[in-house]
């Protein structure tokens, strides 16, 4: 057993230690044998956990899954810190600054009366931090690991910003033209070009609702929702009049 000391309430220190604890020669096997590629995924999973919880309108279970995150954010934090890189203090440093660089408007003399002013700057100051010297290098800053209808509807709102998006009804058109493309492929051996049509026809979804100020990642969520819904109401009735 080792060394430790109850509290009847803990904090972000003392999360710290146990991470440090479970990873130490006297802790847990399993934990002393993770890496950042092996937690990986559970970090994920965490996240859409706590998005869920945000779904379901519940605090106690948010707080729950927030707690999970931050174990993440803490794990991975020990395992730099045992590798010699940072610790947790300078993961919190970065953070700070990075919000105070990108608020000038309450940290600062910059003057910011709207939402859409924020915004602006605050694109503007990320890319000058991240050295992006156009909107190209700005779409490349977008993270692969997006869901990709997410990362489709970033790319999409970045074009739109710099003034090269298309109208509804433009992007309306390109998705009759890849149905209809589909409609000649599909059956035969072309496979490769029905997936690329798809993926066209998929993202052009996506420009549509960065385009109509909506979000593609809600509306499949609500409804694949729906799908489910139906599908159990269609099993009831079935089953009903078996019997």
């Amino acid at each position: 057993m080792v060394e430790f000391n109850f509290k009847e309430r803990y904090n972000t220190e003392d999360l710290i230690e146990i991470v440090r604890l479970l990873r130490s020669p006297g802790g847990c096997p399993w934990d002393r044998e993770q890496t950042h590629e092996s937690i990986r995924k559970d970090f994920i999973e965490e996240v859409y956990e706590a998005v869920e919880a945000i779904d379901e309108k519940d605090p106690v279970h948010l707080r729950e899954e927030l707690g999970d995150v931050l174990l993440q954010v803490v794990f991975h934090t020990v395992l730099e810190e045992e590798n010699g890189g940072f610790v947790f203090d300078d993961v919190t440093d970065e953070v700070c600054r990075k919000m105070i660089i990108r608020h000038p408007h309450v940290f600062g003399e910059v003057k910011a009366d709207t939402t859409e002013q924020v915004l602006k700057n605050w694109d503007e100051i990320k890319m000058r931090t991240h050295s992006q010297k156009n909107v190209s290098e700005a779409m490349d800053g977008v993270s692969r690991t997006l869901p990709s209808l997410m990362r489709a509807e970033k790319l999409s709102r970045k074009a739109r910003k710099s003034g090269c998006s298309r109208s509804a009804e433009g992007i309306l058109e390109d998705m009759q033209a890849a149905l209809d493309a589909l409609k000649v492929m599909y059956g035969g051996d072309n496979a490769d070009s029905c997936g690329r049509e798809l993926g066209r026809l998929l993202f052009s979804a996506a420009e549509l609702s960065e385009v109509i100020d909506s979000d593609c990642e809600r509306l499949l969520y609500d409804t694949c929702e729906e799908f489910i819904n139906s599908f159990k109401e269609n099993e009831a009735a079935e089953n009903s009049e078996g019997c």
